[in-house]
């Protein structure tokens, strides 16, 4: 049975050819992304303020101590805190910081590496860091508060949402980051305050490049130093000791 179509109807497709379809395929596919929403974020965020307010905050400052993390993410280290570092400056120009390297140079330079590589050894084992080393760290590095970074997961990926003649045209990327953050107070060694946050960042593109840890990093970072001690006049309230659950979520 051959079919048959009015003057004007069915010959303009054959006219169309291959390639005319395939052209207008992806400008239908073009259309389609544009009409989607591209990003998503869902943060879970717990801290607790033990003793730390933003007086002694910023009086007493703040010293980066070595991050620990899987063992998969080893590499990871320096860049988280060098990110969390940087990041505080950013938000937080109030509160003054020694970064990673200074705080590793002022522990060699006053001959506490040994030390310093035994507290860390033992606080992976049992979560506690040697109150008289901690003391030393922090006269070391002229900070009252020693923070320890804890990057506890980070994964990427991607799968493809739609595709045209065998062609993958539109994906959709994946990242997600598990921080966990204490500040401990050299000076007695407790810790004076601690946070997490889980951070799910997606965003729906026709591009190849993933997530960047950096990218996802640094959102968290800026979500939980959002949440350390401020003055009443920069915010509501968190100098007195709290505990705090919030979950966001922007589609």
């Amino acid at each position: 049975m051959r079919l048959s179509y009015p003057p004007g109807k069915g010959s303009s497709l054959k006219r169309v050819g291959p390639n005319g379809l395939i052209f207008i395929y992806l400008i239908l596919a073009g259309l389609l992304i544009s009409g989607c929403s591209l990003h998503q974020k869902h943060s879970s965020l717990h801290h607790k303020v033990f003793s730390l307010t933003s007086e002694s905050l910023q009086s007493g400052g703040i010293a980066f101590m070595s991050p620990s993390t899987v063992n998969r993410n080893e590499e990871d280290r320096e860049t988280v805190a060098f990110i969390f570092a940087d990041t505080l400056a950013a938000e937080r120009p109030d509160i003054p910081y020694i970064s990673l390297p200074e705080t590793l140079g002022a522990i060699n330079q006053a001959g506490l590496a040994t030390d310093y590589n035994q507290m860390l050894n033992n606080y992976r084992m049992s979560g506690i860091f040697d109150r008289e080393t901690l003391l030393k760290v922090g006269e070391a590095s002229g900070a009252r508060y020693l923070v320890q970074l804890k990057l506890a997961e980070f994964r990427q990926d991607s799968r493809g949402r739609f595709g045209i003649l065998g062609m993958r045209l539109f994906q959709t990327k994946h990242a997600n980051i598990r921080l966990f953050v204490q500040v401990w107070d050299s000076r007695n060694g407790t810790i004076a305050w601690e946070g997490v946050e889980e951070l799910n960042l997606s965003e729906d593109t026709g591009q190849e490049k993933d997530i960047s840890f950096t990218d996802v990093a640094q959102e968290s970072a800026r979500n939980l130093i959002g949440l350390l001690p401020k003055k009443l006049a920069l915010a509501t309230s968190s100098d007195v000791p709290t505990e705090e659950t919030l979950v966001k979520s922007n589609p």
